[in-house]
C-alpha cells in the first residue's frame, strides 16, 4: 500500500508542470492558483486532523512560504527553459542542497562509508543536471538558457527550506500539514501583490491554475501517508520518479523538441538523478 501511495506523488507532482503550461497564465496566475489549491486541501486537513500550534506552527509555516519562493522560480524557468530543461535540473538542485542541508545540519549519513557514498551519489545528480542542461541551440537561445537558470538556482533555496524547517518539529507530518498550506498561498499572495499589485487575483487563469494546487496538496498528503507506511527512504526514491514523468510528459504533450543529441544526454541524465536520489535514500 505504501508503494501504491508513493506512486501519487509521483505521478502528481511529474503532471503539475504539465497542467501549468497546458492551462497558460503567467508565473504569478500559476503560483496564486497553486496556493489557492493548496490552501483548500490544507482547510480540509485542519477540519479533520487539526494542526500544531506555537513555534511548529510558524516553522512550519515558514516552510510552506519559502515553498512558494521555489515554486515561482520554477513557473518563471519554464517560460525560457521549458519543462524538459527546468525539472532535471530543479530536481538535481532540490537533492543535492536537501542532502547537504541534512548531513550539516542534521548529522545525517553518519560515519566515512555513508559519506562517501553520498558523495558519489551527489556526483553522479550533478552530472545528471549537467546533461540534461546540454543544447543545440546557440545565440538567443544560449542567452534564455542563462536566465532561467539565473532565476531557477537562487528559488531553489525556497525548496530547500520546506524539507529542512520540518525536521526541527516533533510532530506527525498530518499535523503540519495546514500550516505549510497556509504559507504557500500567503507567499503566493504577496507574490501577486508585488509583481501584479493584486491584478493576478482577478484573472481567469489563475483559478484554473487552482487545480494545480490541489494536485500538489493531495499528492503531498499522499507521501506523508506514504512515509508512514512504506518508510521515507522508499517513499522518496519513488516519488523522485515525477522528473521523469514530467520530462518525458513535456515532450509527448507538451511538444518540447529535442535534437537526438540532446534526447540522448536527456535520458542519461535522467537515469544518473535518479540513481543518485537513490542512492542518498538508502543511508
Amino acid at each position: 500500500m505504501g508503494i501504491l501511495l508513493a506512486l501519487v506523488p509521483a505521478i502528481g507532482w511529474g503532471i503539475q508542470p504539465l497542467i501549468a503550461r497546458k492551462v497558460g497564465g503567467t508565473p504569478a496566475n500559476q503560483i496564486v492558483g497553486t496556493g489557492l489549491g493548496a490552501l483548500l486541501i490544507g482547510l480540509i486537513i485542519w477540519l479533520i486532523k487539526g494542526s500544531v500550534s506555537g513555534t511548529a506552527f510558524w516553522l512550519s509555516f515558514g516552510a510552506g512560504f519559502l515553498w512558494s519562493l521555489g515554486q515561482v522560480g520554477q513557473y518563471i524557468s519554464f517560460t525560457h527553459l521549458g519543462v524538459t530543461r527546468t525539472m532535471p535540473i530543479s530536481t538535481g538542485l532540490q537533492i543535492i542542497g536537501t542532502s547537504l542541508i541534512g548531513v550539516l545540519a542534521f548529522g545525517e549519513w553518519p560515519g566515512n562509508t555513508a559519506k562517501l557514498i553520498g558523495a558519489v551519489a551527489i556526483l553522479l545528480v550533478i552530472i545528471g543536471v549537467a546533461l540534461t542542461a546540454i543544447t543545440d541551440h546557440k545565440g538567443q537561445g544560449a542567452t534564455s538558457i542563462g536566465y532561467g537558470l539565473s532565476i531557477l538556482v537562487p528559488t531553489t533555496i525556497g525548496y530547500w527550506a520546506y524539507g529542512a524547517l520540518p525536521k526541527m518539529i516533533h510532530a506527525a507530518g498530518i499535523q503540519l500539514f495546514f500550516p505549510e498550506m497556509l504559507g504557500i498561498f500567503v507567499g503566493s499572495l504577496i507574490y501577486a501583490l508585488v509583481r501584479t499589485k493584486g491584478a493576478a487575483l482577478g484573472q481567469k487563469e489563475t483559478w484554473q491554475n487552482g487545480f494545480i494546487g490541489i494536485v500538489f496538496g493531495i499528492s503531498s498528503l499522499a507521501y506523508i501517508f506514504a512515509a508512514q507506511s512504506a518508510g521515507v527512504a522508499t517513499a522518496f526514491v519513488i516519488t523522485q520518479l515525477n522528473v521523469v514523468v514530467s520530462t518525458l510528459g513535456a515532450m509527448l504533450l507538451l511538444h518540447e523538441g529535442k535534437s537526438h543529441r540532446e534526447l540522448r544526454y536527456t535520458l542519461v541524465g535522467l537515469g544518473l538523478i535518479v540513481i543518485g536520489s537513490m542512492m542518498t535514500a538508502t543511508l
